[in-house]
């Protein structure tokens, strides 16, 4: 793909991260323009001659990919980053190995039932199939699932919405990293509450994790985030997000936009 890269960011979805994306973007000769919800209402959005990288909200990433004629636009391809797609071939490094693939009605209807292959727990873990997140994934009560513990009624409406039901694992720290033609590029420890953020080393142990499983796993996408997680001592993948709806934290400016570039360029 040839022309110089621009950079579409929805910075109030970040505030000041975008500062250092932005940043780094003009350092590499490329363009940085912020995004305007009114493109969608008055059907206006900049024709972009040339690769155009939106980074922002998720809902505005699936949408930028599926409705603008921006290449590639963003990377979010929403049916690639479903749990139920990438599951199976994460599972050797996976934070669950075992999980039940269901729907909010189905669980909450006959909860005896759907979580009769997981082992028996007070506690369940929930989470929508979508990358989306149309709810925010929990650990539930067996004996409180109910279409309201899963906000039913708050953030989506349709009862069969598909989730992910798995076994509760603590999770003590976690990582995420930019993985760009199956190789990490950048990464930051962080955590989650509290949205503190650190750099992660390249020589480190979790970096090199990472790393082995960008090269071996089939990527949902050429560029994606992978967020790693350390679990009763050992490493594993907790969950791969899409780059373009996803927070970067302490990750490396420089080193994804040269990266990204690469990639856009056919560049190796």
């Amino acid at each position: 793909m040839t022309g110089t890269p621009v950079w579409v960011l929805e910075s109030a979805m970040f505030e000041d991260r975008h500062r250092a994306l932005r940043d780094a973007a003009a350092a590499e000769g490329h363009r940085a323009i912020e995004w305007d919800d009114r493109w969608w209402r008055d059907g206006r959005a900049p024709t972009i001659d040339g690769p155009a990288i939106f980074h922002g909200s998720l809902g505005n990433a699936a949408r930028v990919r599926h409705e603008l004629p921006w290449e590639p636009g963003a990377y979010c391809d929403v049916d690639a980053f479903r749990c139920s797609a990438w599951f199976p071939r994460a599972r050797p490094w996976s934070l669950q190995r075992t999980w039940v693939e269901t729907s909010v009605r189905a669980l909450t209807a006959a909860p005896a039932v759907v979580l009769a292959p997981l082992p028996a727990s007070d506690e369940v873990f929930v989470r929508p199939d979508s990358p989306l997140k149309p709810f925010g994934g929990r650990v539930v009560r067996r004996s409180r699932l109910s279409p309201a513990a899963l906000d039913h009624g708050y953030y989506y409406d349709d009862l069969d919405l598909p989730i992910v039901v798995a076994p509760v694992r603590k999770v003590s720290r976690e990582w995420r990293f930019v993985v760009v033609d199956r190789r990490v590029v950048a990464g930051s420890g962080y955590d989650g509450p509290s949205r503190r953020a650190v750099a992660s080393q390249a020589q480190d142990a979790v970096w090199e994790f990472a790393a082995e499983v960008a090269r071996q796993l089939e990527p949902p996408e050429p560029v994606y985030v992978m967020d790693v997680g350390e679990a009763d001592g050992a490493l594993h993948v907790v969950e791969l997000n899409p780059f373009s709806g996803a927070d970067l934290y302490a990750c490396d400016r420089t080193s994804i936009v040269r990266a990204v570039a690469a990639h856009l360029s056919g560049a190796r």
